[in-house]
């Protein structure tokens, strides 16, 4: 390990140098970007730079400097090995699975998903070190800029696929495991005004569709599938499907159908529709 500007240098960082070396080869082929190419990406000696730099002019307002985000965020990436991992497992997960992600580069300058949930990384950590206050104006920009509202209690794991990102909630005391994919307009909320434990608890390689709404203290299993749409407001079983409103699980309560892949990784959305309904255009 070195250190640059009191940030650690990874020696063997693979992904940041495929991404920087994507950024130079755009920066070559449309010149117009070459300008902000170099200031994101190029100029910068490791990701947690390039990346603290990158959400701290996103996140920045005319009263909350991009230099004291940039600053904040630099620090807490190289405070917390754990938040570094999970940037790379994050933007490998994206990479993967989405096919609308061309580039690594694409993904960490344009994927709002994959950023607010950087961003939300910065604000879980000072919210778990007392600095209340700031983690909640972080939540805030992030809700503005990127359309997606994450408490900055919420526990979110590595490997997460945010698609689209616009519209999701995602309550205080929810949590999401690893490897988990959620699509757009997807909302992890309570069910009322009471306080405590009330949010939703996602394992580990689950698929949530879009429009899905789950409400209340209830465990969505490991590598389940919730429909597009779905309104989920009781447990779902792991590796089965629950679609519909109110959700119903696919194949029935007591013989539920049960899942043989990893629906956060395969992605597929429709897979159950013959299974469910008769359902014909």
């Amino acid at each position: 390990m070195g250190s640059e500007n009191g940030c650690t240098m990874e020696e063997n960082d693979e992904l940041w140098e495929q991404l920087r070396y994507e950024a130079k080869c755009d920066a070559d082929a449309e010149l117009a970007l070459a300008s902000y190419l170099y200031a994101t990406i190029l100029v910068h000696r490791t990701m947690e730079q390039a990346l603290a730099f990158h959400l701290g002019n996103k996140l920045s307002s005319s009263t909350l400097s991009n230099t004291l985000l940039y600053n904040l965020v630099v620090d807490v990436f190289m405070e917390d090995p754990e938040i570094r991992d999970a940037i790379r497992i994050d933007m490998r997960a994206v990479r993967e699975k989405d096919p609308a992600c061309v580039s690594y580069c694409h993904c960490m300058l344009n994927f709002k998903g994959f950023l607010a949930c950087q961003a939300h990384r910065v604000a879980h950590r000072l919210w778990s070190q007392g600095r209340i206050p700031l983690a909640l104006a972080i939540q805030s920009r992030i809700s503005e800029v990127f359309a997606m509202d994450i408490h900055p209690a919420a526990k979110i794991g590595k490997g997460v696929l945010f698609d689209h990102g616009t519209g999701i909630v995602i309550g205080e005391t929810a949590s999401i495991g690893n490897n988990v994919s959620i699509l757009h307009h997807v909302t992890l909320g309570g069910t009322g005004k009471q306080g405590g434990d009330r949010h939703p608890k996602i394992g580990n390689g689950v698929l949530i569709g879009a429009g899905a709404t789950i409400l209340g203290n209830i465990k969505i299993g490991e590598g389940a599938k919730i429909g597009a749409g779905a309104v989920v407001l009781i447990d779902v079983p792991p590796r089965t499907t629950a679609v519909g409103n109110p959700a119903r699980l696919v194949g029935g309560r007591r013989n539920p159908t049960q899942l043989t892949e990893t629906p956060s990784e395969t992605m597929d959305h429709t897979s159950f529709i013959s299974e469910w309904s008769d359902y014909v255009i």
